[in-house]
């Protein structure tokens, strides 16, 4: 097949990358700054001759947007906002516009669309959307509008001959550096994977060959569209995720941290409380309905494979 992956070059898009090149895809990259044959220049906001490439492929997986590791500032809750819903519109635009249109748009969405909460799992069916929460920073509701919004500028998208799957994805663990995985992996490293308030928020999480999985799992069935969690079977609070991760790399000792000292690394990190504080407890229904099965449902084996490969890149 030939799949187009708009805002391909971050983390997520290069695990897909080399996935789906190694199983015989051709795969093409949208990004600003194109580096290589395949790389093809668009901006995320304007039509323009990228199109050509929508046009005639088989799939097409939209992750542009801007990163959510930084401080939740007005200026960057409006650039995530931005970012996320116009390059939405205008890849639907270049999808309702082609000759050939391509059968399959995925659009990156996120689990932090579901609310803080503790009491049960979110899934697809009956998981209750956030922002409406009580006892949470105000702010916390934009990140849910955001998620809202990009998911609506894809089902208004008049794109009648392509299946939409809107991809609610957990945390993608992958041993790359400057990933979640890796900033996790330093923290426990450095004597600081405790508790974090308590720790009983909820950590959902995805492997990231799970992910791939998924993604070539949703590109192989017709019958599924409109929002799926990807997100593994089994999230956990915060400090049994934590000590997991510790006991992988052999670290005995993770230092709590209460809200204000998260507060504080946050500020240091230039990043933000939400990542850490809030509770997504979400599950993959339609995934696990449709006959999906993970190779790494649980976070113990999950976190000693990917503790290994980071060892193993290091040798």
């Amino acid at each position: 097949m030939k799949i187009v992956i708009p805002g391909g070059t971050g983390q997520i898009g290069a695990v897909l990358d080399r996935a789906l090149t190694a199983a015989g895809h051709t795969v093409v990259i949208l990004t600003r700054r194109p580096a290589r044959e395949r790389d093809v220049r668009w901006d995320a906001r304007t039509p323009g001759p990228w199109a050509k490439e929508i046009d005639g492929s088989d799939v097409v997986i939209n992750l542009a947007g801007r990163s959510v590791n930084c401080r939740y500032t007005p200026d960057n809750l409006r650039a995530m906002m931005e970012s996320r819903v116009h390059s939405a519109q205008v890849v639907g635009a270049a999808i309702g516009a082609a000759q050939r249109p391509p059968r399959l748009w995925l659009q990156m969405s996120t689990a932090t669309i579901y609310a803080h909460r503790f009491d049960a799992p979110n899934d697809e069916a009956t998981g209750l959307l956030g922002g409406a929460e009580s006892g949470v920073p105000g702010y916390w509701s934009y990140s849910v509008e955001i998620a809202k919004a990009w998911e609506r500028a894809q089902e208004q998208a008049e794109t009648p001959h392509t299946r939409k799957v809107a991809m609610r994805a957990a945390m993608v663990m992958s041993p790359g550096r400057g990933g979640v995985f890796d900033v996790l992996l330093r923290l426990a490293r450095l004597g600081l994977g405790g508790p974090v308030a308590g720790g009983a928020q909820f950590v959902s999480w995805i492997h990231d060959r799970d992910f791939v999985r998924a993604v070539e799992f949703l590109i192989g069935r017709d019958d599924l569209e409109g929002p799926v969690n990807l997100a593994a079977p089994g999230p956990l609070p915060q400090r049994v995720f934590m000590r997991v991760l510790r006991a992988a790399w052999g670290v005995p000792v993770g230092l709590p941290a209460t809200a204000w000292m998260a507060e504080l690394g946050a500020l240091v990190l230039r990043s933000d409380t939400e990542l850490l504080l809030k509770s997504r407890r979400v599950v993959p229904g339609r995934l696990l309905d449709a006959g999906f099965g993970f190779d790494r449902p649980g976070w113990p084996e999950a976190a000693r494979e990917l503790a290994g490969r980071v060892r193993g890149a290091r040798r």
